[in-house]
């Protein structure tokens, strides 16, 4: 029982929750003020039928207040003329209106009674529903003037964050650029050395250096073969002058 009791304190909790973040309170107030103001006009409805049944009761004491009077006169006459019987009859007569009489104004009294508290209920609602337009009219402005500051805020922050991906793109482009300039550097200092082998070659430094080696010195021998040759040439033609 106690964790059905918990489960459903927590199923509770969670509905609620979703009625706070999906409920609107302009949309709320705005409802509560509609609804007020449909009591109110249940309120003059119910004092409107409340008079327009006290005006037939009075309708039906008028009726009965000239049927007595009329029957008063009949009675006497009756007398006048000898006939007992019919003036006992109108009197009969006369005192069952009387008594309608008594209980219509009764009835009249119990609905005054209950205008009157109606109509005491009518102001007071008026009233309330008054100040609670008032009321209403604020807490809407206050409300629409805080929504309004936590979008500007938002907006802000999300500018903020923004500004600081733009930071961190720079930040990050930076530190690419010196990274590429960082291993251009070491390529140039690799390939001025040697020790990185040309693109498609096969050849270390030190088989360029030994073949710039040997091509040195078969120049050097074609140059001395030259000179004594042209050295050579040169003694001749002394000999024959």
């Amino acid at each position: 029982m106690g964790l059905l009791s918990r489960a459903g304190q927590i199923i509770r909790a969670k509905f609620n929750a979703l009625l706070n973040r999906a409920e609107n309170p302009q949309e709320t107030l705005d409802y509560s003020y509609e609804k007020q103001l449909e009591s109110l006009q249940n309120v003059k409805r119910g004092v409107a039928d409340v008079v327009t049944a006290k005006k037939r009761l009075q309708l039906q004491t008028q009726q009965l207040e000239q049927n007595v009077v009329k029957l008063d006169t009949q009675a006497r006459q009756a007398l006048a003329a000898n006939r007992e019987d019919l003036a006992r009859a109108a009197l009969e007569r006369k005192s069952g209106f009387q008594q309608q009489l008594q209980d219509l104004d009764t009835q009249v009294k119990q609905l005054e009674d209950q205008q009157e508290k109606l109509v005491s209920n009518e102001k007071q609602l008026e009233t309330r529903i008054e100040q609670f337009r008032s009321q209403k009219e604020v807490i809407k402005a206050q409300y629409s003037a805080a929504e309004a500051q936590v979008r500007i805020t938002e907006a802000a922050t999300g500018i903020g964050r923004e500004m600081d991906n733009t930071g961190l793109a720079i930040q990050r482009a930076k530190d690419k650029t010196e990274d590429m300039q960082a291993r251009a550097s070491a390529l140039d200092e690799l390939v001025s050395s040697g020790d990185l082998q040309e693109l498609g070659s096969d050849k270390t430094q030190l088989d360029r250096e030994l073949e710039q080696l040997a091509s040195q010195t078969q120049v050097d021998h074609e140059l001395e073969q030259l000179k004594a040759e042209v050295g050579a040439g040169g003694d001749k033609k002394e000999l024959e002058s």
